[in-house]
Protein backbone atom coordinates (compact mmCIF):
# COMPACT_ATOMS: atom_id res chain seq x y z
CA UNK A 1 0.00 0.00 0.00
CA UNK A 2 1.51 3.81 -0.99
CA UNK A 3 1.48 5.47 1.98
CA UNK A 4 2.05 9.14 -0.66
CA UNK A 5 -0.76 7.72 -3.02
CA UNK A 6 -2.87 7.19 -0.17
CA UNK A 7 -2.15 10.67 1.15
CA UNK A 8 -2.59 12.18 -2.18
CA UNK A 9 -6.08 10.85 -3.18
CA UNK A 10 -7.16 11.38 0.74
CA UNK A 11 -5.79 15.45 0.08
CA UNK A 12 -7.65 15.53 -3.21
CA UNK A 13 -11.23 14.13 -1.99
CA UNK A 14 -10.75 16.72 0.70
CA UNK A 15 -10.14 19.81 -1.93
CA UNK A 16 -12.93 18.04 -4.12
CA UNK A 17 -15.23 18.22 -1.17
CA UNK A 18 -14.78 21.50 -0.41
CA UNK A 19 -15.44 22.24 -4.47
CA UNK A 20 -18.58 20.40 -3.87
CA UNK A 21 -20.05 22.85 -1.22
CA UNK A 22 -19.23 26.06 -3.04
CA UNK A 23 -22.44 27.42 -4.46
CA UNK A 24 -20.61 28.73 -7.17
CA UNK A 25 -20.01 25.51 -8.64
CA UNK A 26 -23.58 25.43 -9.81
CA UNK A 27 -23.41 27.77 -12.45
CA UNK A 28 -20.88 25.76 -14.56
CA UNK A 29 -23.09 21.88 -15.05
CA UNK A 30 -20.22 20.54 -16.84
CA UNK A 31 -17.79 21.03 -13.66
CA UNK A 32 -20.68 19.90 -11.65
CA UNK A 33 -20.61 16.50 -13.51
CA UNK A 34 -17.02 16.18 -13.25
CA UNK A 35 -16.14 17.37 -9.78
CA UNK A 36 -19.11 15.09 -8.71
CA UNK A 37 -17.88 12.33 -10.60
CA UNK A 38 -14.38 12.53 -9.15
CA UNK A 39 -15.66 12.91 -6.09
CA UNK A 40 -17.97 9.78 -6.16
CA UNK A 41 -14.48 7.55 -7.49
CA UNK A 42 -12.62 8.72 -4.41
CA UNK A 43 -15.43 8.24 -1.77
CA UNK A 44 -14.21 4.43 -1.59
CA UNK A 45 -11.07 5.12 -0.46
CA UNK A 46 -11.87 7.65 1.66
CA UNK A 47 -14.71 5.40 3.61
CA UNK A 48 -11.87 2.20 3.63
CA UNK A 49 -9.46 4.43 4.58
CA UNK A 50 -11.84 5.91 7.70
CA UNK A 51 -13.06 1.96 8.36
CA UNK A 52 -9.83 0.85 8.63
CA UNK A 53 -8.24 3.83 10.57
CA UNK A 54 -11.34 3.32 12.89
CA UNK A 55 -10.71 -0.31 13.38
CA UNK A 56 -7.31 0.03 14.40
CA UNK A 57 -7.93 2.88 16.88
CA UNK A 58 -10.52 -0.09 18.33
CA UNK A 59 -7.84 -2.55 18.67
CA UNK A 60 -5.54 0.03 20.44
CA UNK A 61 -8.22 0.62 22.81
CA UNK A 62 -9.10 -2.83 23.14
CA UNK A 63 -5.09 -4.07 24.19
CA UNK A 64 -5.48 -1.05 26.45
CA UNK A 65 -8.58 -1.83 28.63
CA UNK A 66 -7.85 -5.68 28.12
CA UNK A 67 -5.02 -4.88 31.09
CA UNK A 68 -7.19 -3.76 33.50
CA UNK A 69 -10.28 -6.58 32.21
CA UNK A 70 -9.57 -9.44 30.42
CA UNK A 71 -13.05 -9.35 28.71
CA UNK A 72 -11.23 -7.01 26.45
CA UNK A 73 -8.99 -9.24 25.39
CA UNK A 74 -11.41 -11.24 23.45
CA UNK A 75 -12.82 -8.52 21.42
CA UNK A 76 -8.76 -7.31 20.77
CA UNK A 77 -8.55 -11.00 19.21
CA UNK A 78 -11.77 -10.14 17.20
CA UNK A 79 -10.50 -6.70 16.05
CA UNK A 80 -7.52 -7.82 15.20
CA UNK A 81 -8.45 -10.83 13.05
CA UNK A 82 -10.62 -8.66 10.98
CA UNK A 83 -7.91 -6.09 10.37
CA UNK A 84 -6.19 -7.46 7.64
CA UNK A 85 -9.91 -7.36 5.86
CA UNK A 86 -9.94 -3.76 6.00
CA UNK A 87 -6.28 -3.42 4.85
CA UNK A 88 -7.06 -5.56 1.46
CA UNK A 89 -10.34 -3.63 1.09
CA UNK A 90 -8.33 -0.16 0.97
CA UNK A 91 -5.65 -1.96 -1.15
CA UNK A 92 -8.12 -2.76 -3.67
CA UNK A 93 -9.30 0.44 -3.69
CA UNK A 94 -5.75 1.36 -4.53
CA UNK A 95 -5.28 -0.49 -6.99
CA UNK A 96 -4.72 1.20 -10.59
CA UNK A 97 -8.15 1.60 -11.92
CA UNK A 98 -9.39 2.49 -15.92
CA UNK A 99 -9.65 6.45 -15.57
CA UNK A 100 -12.40 6.57 -17.94
CA UNK A 101 -14.72 4.42 -15.34
CA UNK A 102 -17.06 7.11 -14.07
CA UNK A 103 -17.75 8.09 -18.10
CA UNK A 104 -20.58 7.67 -20.51
CA UNK A 105 -19.88 5.73 -23.90
CA UNK A 106 -21.16 6.00 -27.26
CA UNK A 107 -21.55 2.26 -28.73
CA UNK A 108 -21.24 2.07 -32.21
CA UNK A 109 -22.34 -0.87 -33.74
CA UNK A 110 -21.91 -2.25 -37.45
CA UNK A 111 -23.05 -5.01 -39.64
CA UNK A 112 -20.02 -7.09 -40.63
CA UNK A 113 -19.67 -10.35 -42.62
CA UNK A 114 -23.32 -12.21 -43.39
CA UNK A 115 -25.52 -9.41 -45.11
CA UNK A 116 -28.90 -9.53 -43.98
CA UNK A 117 -28.19 -11.75 -41.19
CA UNK A 118 -25.51 -9.65 -40.22
CA UNK A 119 -27.73 -6.35 -40.19
CA UNK A 120 -30.34 -8.63 -37.94
CA UNK A 121 -27.83 -9.60 -35.48
CA UNK A 122 -26.86 -6.21 -35.27
CA UNK A 123 -29.97 -4.77 -34.81
CA UNK A 124 -30.45 -7.74 -32.27
CA UNK A 125 -27.45 -6.36 -30.24
CA UNK A 126 -28.49 -2.79 -30.21
CA UNK A 127 -31.96 -4.46 -28.30
CA UNK A 128 -29.72 -6.01 -25.92
CA UNK A 129 -27.56 -2.99 -24.92
CA UNK A 130 -30.78 -0.82 -24.50
CA UNK A 131 -32.67 -3.58 -22.75
CA UNK A 132 -29.76 -3.62 -20.23
CA UNK A 133 -29.29 0.19 -20.32
CA UNK A 134 -33.25 0.40 -19.12
CA UNK A 135 -32.85 -2.16 -16.33
CA UNK A 136 -29.61 -0.03 -15.12
CA UNK A 137 -31.41 3.30 -14.94
CA UNK A 138 -29.45 4.58 -17.97
CA UNK A 139 -30.60 6.41 -20.56
CA UNK A 140 -30.26 5.95 -24.84
CA UNK A 141 -29.92 8.06 -26.96
CA UNK A 142 -29.83 7.46 -30.91
CA UNK A 143 -27.38 9.55 -32.49
CA UNK A 144 -26.83 8.24 -36.23
CA UNK A 145 -28.66 4.97 -37.64
CA UNK A 146 -28.80 3.69 -40.90
CA UNK A 147 -31.23 0.50 -41.32
CA UNK A 148 -31.77 -2.20 -43.02
CA UNK A 149 -34.71 -3.84 -45.26
CA UNK A 150 -35.54 -6.71 -42.65
CA UNK A 151 -36.03 -4.61 -39.60
CA UNK A 152 -31.86 -4.84 -38.64
CA UNK A 153 -29.41 -2.11 -38.89
CA UNK A 154 -26.34 -1.95 -40.75
CA UNK A 155 -24.76 0.88 -38.53
CA UNK A 156 -25.74 2.59 -35.66
CA UNK A 157 -24.75 5.02 -32.98
CA UNK A 158 -25.61 5.41 -29.61
CA UNK A 159 -24.93 7.49 -26.28
CA UNK A 160 -25.53 5.27 -23.49
CA UNK A 161 -25.48 7.48 -19.73
CA UNK A 162 -26.36 7.65 -16.58
CA UNK A 163 -28.93 9.87 -14.42
CA UNK A 164 -26.81 11.83 -11.80
CA UNK A 165 -23.87 10.91 -10.83
CA UNK A 166 -22.77 7.61 -11.13
CA UNK A 167 -22.51 5.66 -7.49
CA UNK A 168 -18.63 5.20 -6.42
CA UNK A 169 -17.74 6.61 -9.95
CA UNK A 170 -18.80 3.25 -11.80
CA UNK A 171 -20.47 5.19 -14.68
CA UNK A 172 -21.29 2.66 -17.98
CA UNK A 173 -18.05 2.48 -19.52
CA UNK A 174 -17.04 0.74 -16.28
CA UNK A 175 -19.67 -1.82 -17.46
CA UNK A 176 -19.89 -1.62 -21.31
CA UNK A 177 -15.98 -0.89 -21.56
CA UNK A 178 -15.87 -4.97 -22.36
CA UNK A 179 -18.38 -4.71 -25.52
CA UNK A 180 -15.62 -3.50 -27.92
CA UNK A 181 -14.69 -6.11 -30.30
CA UNK A 182 -16.41 -8.64 -33.02
CA UNK A 183 -19.78 -10.67 -31.67
CA UNK A 184 -20.72 -14.04 -33.32
CA UNK A 185 -23.72 -15.68 -34.27
CA UNK A 186 -24.62 -19.08 -35.15
CA UNK A 187 -27.88 -19.31 -36.17
CA UNK A 188 -31.18 -20.42 -38.76
CA UNK A 189 -30.87 -17.02 -40.57
CA UNK A 190 -35.21 -15.85 -40.95
CA UNK A 191 -33.98 -15.89 -44.94
CA UNK A 192 -32.98 -19.66 -44.96
CA UNK A 193 -34.95 -21.50 -46.57
CA UNK A 194 -33.58 -25.10 -46.04
CA UNK A 195 -32.92 -24.84 -42.26
CA UNK A 196 -29.06 -24.22 -41.61
CA UNK A 197 -27.58 -22.65 -39.62
CA UNK A 198 -24.94 -19.85 -40.38
CA UNK A 199 -22.22 -17.66 -38.84
CA UNK A 200 -21.94 -13.99 -39.47
CA UNK A 201 -20.76 -11.64 -37.45
CA UNK A 202 -21.46 -7.45 -36.05
CA UNK A 203 -18.95 -5.03 -34.89
CA UNK A 204 -19.33 -2.88 -31.51
CA UNK A 205 -16.77 -0.07 -30.82
CA UNK A 206 -17.30 0.85 -27.20
CA UNK A 207 -15.38 4.62 -26.76
CA UNK A 208 -15.78 6.62 -23.40
CA UNK A 209 -18.18 9.83 -24.19
CA UNK A 210 -15.84 13.04 -24.20
CA UNK A 211 -16.45 16.27 -22.75
CA UNK A 212 -15.30 19.79 -24.20
CA UNK A 213 -12.52 19.87 -21.34
CA UNK A 214 -11.30 16.21 -22.81
CA UNK A 215 -10.30 17.53 -26.25
CA UNK A 216 -9.85 20.78 -27.70
CA UNK A 217 -10.78 20.76 -31.51
CA UNK A 218 -9.48 23.60 -33.52
CA UNK A 219 -12.53 24.57 -36.02
CA UNK A 220 -9.26 25.12 -38.98
CA UNK A 221 -8.75 21.31 -38.43
CA UNK A 222 -11.93 20.67 -39.65
CA UNK A 223 -13.30 19.57 -43.11
CA UNK A 224 -17.17 19.71 -43.10
CA UNK A 225 -19.37 18.35 -45.86
CA UNK A 226 -22.82 18.34 -46.43
CA UNK A 227 -24.77 15.80 -48.06
CA UNK A 228 -28.39 14.75 -48.86
CA UNK A 229 -29.36 11.71 -46.51
CA UNK A 230 -30.72 8.47 -47.64
CA UNK A 231 -32.61 5.36 -46.43
CA UNK A 232 -35.91 5.67 -44.21
CA UNK A 233 -36.64 9.18 -42.71
CA UNK A 234 -39.13 11.00 -43.66
CA UNK A 235 -39.56 14.21 -45.82
CA UNK A 236 -36.78 15.32 -45.38
CA UNK A 237 -34.73 12.39 -46.82
CA UNK A 238 -33.38 12.62 -50.37
CA UNK A 239 -35.08 16.43 -50.39
CA UNK A 240 -32.47 18.51 -48.85
CA UNK A 241 -28.60 18.49 -47.86
CA UNK A 242 -29.28 17.89 -44.16
CA UNK A 243 -26.70 15.39 -43.55
CA UNK A 244 -23.17 15.88 -42.38
CA UNK A 245 -19.72 14.75 -42.71
CA UNK A 246 -16.79 15.83 -40.66
CA UNK A 247 -13.49 15.07 -41.24
CA UNK A 248 -10.87 15.90 -38.61
CA UNK A 249 -7.48 16.85 -40.88
CA UNK A 250 -4.88 16.02 -38.55
CA UNK A 251 -5.93 12.45 -38.00
CA UNK A 252 -8.03 12.12 -40.58
CA UNK A 253 -10.70 10.59 -38.27
CA UNK A 254 -14.09 10.57 -40.56
CA UNK A 255 -17.70 10.74 -38.84
CA UNK A 256 -20.93 11.22 -40.95
CA UNK A 257 -24.68 11.53 -38.99
CA UNK A 258 -27.58 12.02 -41.36
CA UNK A 259 -30.38 10.90 -38.13
CA UNK A 260 -31.57 13.88 -37.59
CA UNK A 261 -33.44 16.51 -40.09
CA UNK A 262 -31.67 19.35 -39.49
CA UNK A 263 -27.84 20.04 -40.60
CA UNK A 264 -27.11 22.09 -37.49
CA UNK A 265 -28.46 18.81 -35.25
CA UNK A 266 -26.44 16.35 -37.49
CA UNK A 267 -23.65 18.77 -37.34
CA UNK A 268 -23.65 18.85 -33.41
CA UNK A 269 -24.18 14.79 -33.12
CA UNK A 270 -20.54 14.13 -35.49
CA UNK A 271 -19.16 16.19 -33.05
CA UNK A 272 -20.14 14.39 -30.07
CA UNK A 273 -18.82 10.78 -31.59
CA UNK A 274 -15.84 12.74 -33.55
CA UNK A 275 -15.00 14.42 -29.94
CA UNK A 276 -15.03 10.42 -28.26
CA UNK A 277 -12.99 8.88 -30.90
CA UNK A 278 -10.48 11.96 -31.04
CA UNK A 279 -10.14 11.02 -27.00
CA UNK A 280 -9.41 7.72 -27.67
CA UNK A 281 -6.54 8.47 -29.82
CA UNK A 282 -5.02 10.67 -27.43
CA UNK A 283 -4.93 7.86 -25.21
CA UNK A 284 -3.75 5.76 -27.97
CA UNK A 285 -0.34 8.23 -28.42
CA UNK A 286 -0.35 8.68 -24.53
CA UNK A 287 -0.37 5.12 -23.47
CA UNK A 288 0.89 2.11 -25.55
CA UNK A 289 -0.94 -0.45 -24.06
CA UNK A 290 -4.07 1.25 -24.16
CA UNK A 291 -3.16 1.70 -27.98
CA UNK A 292 -3.28 -2.23 -27.53
CA UNK A 293 -6.17 -2.47 -25.91
CA UNK A 294 -8.25 -0.02 -28.21
CA UNK A 295 -6.98 -1.65 -31.39
CA UNK A 296 -8.32 -4.95 -30.23
CA UNK A 297 -12.07 -4.13 -29.90
CA UNK A 298 -11.96 -3.76 -33.88
CA UNK A 299 -9.66 -3.84 -36.41
CA UNK A 300 -12.21 -5.75 -39.36
CA UNK A 301 -15.58 -6.67 -38.79
CA UNK A 302 -14.55 -11.02 -39.82
CA UNK A 303 -15.87 -13.88 -37.91
CA UNK A 304 -12.65 -15.11 -37.06
CA UNK A 305 -11.70 -12.01 -34.25
CA UNK A 306 -14.68 -12.78 -32.40
CA UNK A 307 -14.83 -11.64 -28.94
CA UNK A 308 -18.26 -13.51 -27.94
CA UNK A 309 -19.77 -16.55 -29.92
CA UNK A 310 -24.03 -16.48 -29.40
CA UNK A 311 -24.62 -19.84 -30.61
CA UNK A 312 -28.86 -20.27 -30.47
CA UNK A 313 -29.24 -23.75 -31.51
CA UNK A 314 -27.77 -24.59 -28.09
CA UNK A 315 -29.60 -21.49 -26.07
CA UNK A 316 -25.43 -20.80 -25.72
CA UNK A 317 -22.74 -17.69 -24.87
CA UNK A 318 -19.71 -17.82 -25.47
CA UNK A 319 -16.92 -15.12 -24.09
CA UNK A 320 -13.50 -16.01 -25.27
CA UNK A 321 -11.17 -14.15 -23.65
CA UNK A 322 -12.29 -15.64 -20.30
CA UNK A 323 -13.25 -18.27 -21.32
CA UNK A 324 -16.96 -18.03 -19.91
CA UNK A 325 -19.39 -20.07 -21.31
CA UNK A 326 -23.54 -19.76 -19.60
CA UNK A 327 -26.82 -21.49 -21.49
CA UNK A 328 -28.93 -18.87 -20.86
CA UNK A 329 -28.49 -17.04 -24.55
CA UNK A 330 -32.49 -15.92 -24.09
CA UNK A 331 -31.90 -14.17 -20.89
CA UNK A 332 -28.84 -12.50 -22.30
CA UNK A 333 -30.56 -10.97 -25.57
CA UNK A 334 -33.34 -9.80 -23.29
CA UNK A 335 -31.12 -7.33 -21.51
CA UNK A 336 -29.50 -10.05 -18.61
CA UNK A 337 -25.76 -9.05 -19.17
CA UNK A 338 -24.67 -8.62 -15.82
CA UNK A 339 -23.50 -12.48 -15.38
CA UNK A 340 -20.77 -12.50 -18.02
CA UNK A 341 -19.95 -8.22 -17.41
CA UNK A 342 -19.37 -9.60 -13.77
CA UNK A 343 -16.84 -12.36 -15.06
CA UNK A 344 -15.00 -10.14 -16.90
CA UNK A 345 -14.93 -7.73 -14.44
CA UNK A 346 -13.38 -10.08 -11.73
CA UNK A 347 -10.77 -11.26 -13.56
CA UNK A 348 -9.68 -7.05 -15.23
CA UNK A 349 -9.33 -6.63 -10.71
CA UNK A 350 -7.62 -10.03 -10.66
CA UNK A 351 -5.23 -8.82 -13.48
CA UNK A 352 -5.06 -5.24 -11.65
CA UNK A 353 -4.33 -6.89 -8.26
CA UNK A 354 -1.33 -8.83 -10.03
CA UNK A 355 -0.19 -5.71 -11.51
CA UNK A 356 -0.87 -6.17 -14.84
CA UNK A 357 -2.61 -2.98 -16.19
CA UNK A 358 -5.91 -4.37 -17.34
CA UNK A 359 -7.59 -7.11 -18.54
CA UNK A 360 -7.06 -7.03 -22.43
CA UNK A 361 -10.34 -7.12 -24.23
CA UNK A 362 -9.88 -9.80 -27.09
Amino acid sequence: MSNERLAALLDEYADLEKQMSDPSIHSDQARVRRVGRRFAELAGVHKAHADLEQARADLAAARELADEDPAFAAEAEEIAAALPGFEGRLAEMLAPRDPHDAKDVIVEIKAGEGGQESALFAGDLLRMYTRYAEKHGWTVEVIDAQESDLGGVKDVSVAVKTRGVPEGGNGVWSRLKWEGGVHRVQRVPVTESQGRIHTSAAGVLVLPEAEDVDVQIDPNDLRIDVFRSSGPGGQSVNTTDSAVRITHLPTGVVVSCQNEKSQLQNREQAMRILRARLLAVAQEQADAAASDARKSQVRTVDRSERIRTYNFPQNRITDHRIGFTAYNLDLVLGGELDGVLDALAEADRAARLAGESELSRR
